[in-house]
């Protein structure tokens, strides 16, 4: 019976993770897609449009994720801290290390974006799934429903 149980613990892990990645990948091009909108139209900076647009992307991420992939019941203000957090240290750490990557060693800018966008994706996943979220999975009321029904 043991074996089971950890199968099916591995399936709900990894249908937790393709979650993720799919909510993350909309994330992105949501971020993407603003980004380009009001660095064309507005005529502003660079910073207000990528600040703009990561906050966007991570508010949507941030929902869907809370509510499909770690189906949590948390308090959603902590919750929201908890992220605000992450990316208060990831956003300098990662602007400062891929200007230096881009600007000084001379690495092409998509690559940096790429080694940046991947680093967010792993750190944010394992920060959520063990932080954010990690002793309020499943508890929100889509979980104990979908619990109910097996």
């Amino acid at each position: 019976m043991e074996h089971k149980d950890t199968n099916k613990d591995k399936r709900k892990e990894a249908l937790r993770v393709l979650k993720f990645t799919m909510f993350s990948i909309s994330a992105g091009v949501i971020e993407i897609i603003l980004f380009s909108l009001l660095d064309h139209f507005t005529g502003w900076p660079y910073w207000p449009c990528y600040l703009i647009a990561l906050v966007a992307s991570v508010l949507w991420n941030f929902t869907l994720n809370r509510q499909f992939t770690f189906q949590s019941a948390n308090n959603v203000p902590v919750a929201m801290m908890k992220v605000a957090g992450f990316y208060a240290v990831f956003t300098p750490a990662s602007t400062l290390a891929g200007n230096y990557l881009a600007e000084t060693l001379g690495w092409p800018g998509i690559l940096v974006t790429i080694i940046n966008m991947a680093c967010n994706f792993v750190l944010e996943f394992l920060y959520d799934r063990f932080f954010v979220f990690g002793k309020t999975i499943d508890t929100n009321k889509r979980a104990k429903e979908h619990e109910k029904r097996k």
